[in-house]
């Protein structure tokens, strides 16, 4: 996970450096978000079929090829391709790794193990890009992107000492599974992922626009940071919670989280409005992120936990997607007071799909 956060927040400016129009180094920044949201199906049949380590050492060589490839190339349209293999790579470690973790953890154990999980991407997902965006400010665009060739290269010697290689249950081997794009009893936890995320990843896009807008003087470029560190406490406090509570309690909890979240986004005037946006976020978005990924493995059989895994992934990606494009919708055309108001439309639809799928949700 760090080593493609690391290069996300940097590949914009570095893409524009090198001579493309803002246009085409928006177009290029995105190309692997897609590739990834494309490819996650299949990565998720590989992984039901073929040896865990083999995918994840395939994906972590993609991912190195990928650091070394933005540290080395110059022209715009082989960073283009570059992102391609990055979000090939990305897609590929992704929901192996996930698939391989759940298949070493006891089936009653799962919440927990999938939390440690998800902890781990939150930590990417906040230090990696501040860890990118000094490398360069103080280095280079070179030298970060050789950090993220280094958390690659970590990536494929550690996963040389698991003697559990993951292989395929025998029965998802089968001539009768044919193709599935997704696991249909996954569906409605990739619909409620995906709508908690949208608003996590418009403030991740747009935070520090909104608040240069508001003129509000708030140290912004901590509040990752503050969600990291909160959503690790979190985590580590719920962890034995995550396998005995049902599902719609952490709904419900997460839902209001994120509200909260939204709320102090909305009226944010200082930096304790800040933390409190921060906590609401990490409360919601955060948690249910761990919670909705161990019930997409649970809620589906054991020979389709890479499909699962998948399809749960997809949600995410559309989330990913979604976010930076609604912000930007909300952002040109409506006032600010209203941005995160509008936002929270999204918590009553995820009301209504848990309404319409509580019975397959509850465990």
């Amino acid at each position: 996970m760090s080593s493609s956060m690391l290069i996300n927040p940097l590949i914009v400016g570095f893409t524009h450096h090198i001579g493309a129009s803002a246009m085409i180094a928006g177009s290029i920044a995105a190309i692997m978000n897609l590739t990834s949201l494309i490819f996650r199906p299949f990565a998720g049949q590989l992984t039901d079929r073929v040896s865990k380590f083999r995918l994840a050492l395939s994906g972590g060589l993609l991912l190195l090829l990928a650091g070394l490839g933005y540290a080395f190339v110059t022209n715009v349209w082989l960073i283009a391709l570059i992102r391609v293999v990055n979000g090939l790579g990305f897609a590929l470690c992704s929901v192996c790794m996930a698939t391989w973790l759940s298949g070493l953890l006891p089936r009653d154990r799962i919440g927990a193990g999938m939390g440690f999980y998800g902890m781990m991407n939150a930590l990417g997902m906040a230090i990696a890009p501040a860890l990118g965006i000094w490398m360069y400010q103080t280095f280079s665009y070179r030298w970060a992107f050789l950090c993220a060739a280094g958390f690659s290269a970590t990536l494929v010697i550690v996963i040389q000492f698991i003697t559990e290689h993951g292989q395929p249950q025998r029965q998802s081997t089968t001539k009768a599974q044919g193709l599935r794009l997704v696991q249909p009893k996954v569906v409605p936890v990739a619909l409620i992922v995906m709508l908690l995320s949208i608003p996590y990843f418009t403030t991740q896009s747009y935070l520090v626009e909104y608040v240069a807008a508001r003129h509000l003087h708030v140290a912004v470029g901590n509040f990752f940071l503050i969600y990291a560190l909160i959503l690790l406490g979190l985590r580590i406090g719920l962890k034995d919670y995550f396998d005995r509570l049902p599902f719609r309690v952490f709904l419900l909890a997460g839902s209001i989280s994120s509200l909260v979240g939204m709320l102090g986004l909305t009226f944010m005037t200082n930096n304790w409005w800040l933390v409190l946006a921060a906590t609401g976020l990490a409360g919601g978005y955060g948690v249910m992120y761990s919670v909705c990924q161990a019930t997409a493995l649970l809620v589906a059989p054991l020979n389709e936990q890479g499909l699962a895994n998948s399809t749960f992934y997809i949600g995410m990606d559309t989330g990913m997607v979604l976010g930076p494009f609604i912000g930007g919708i909300l952002y040109g055309s409506v006032p600010y007071q209203w941005f995160y108001p509008l936002l929270m439309l999204t918590l009553p639809l995820v009301g209504l799909v848990y309404l319409g799928f509580r019975h397959e949700l509850a465990r």
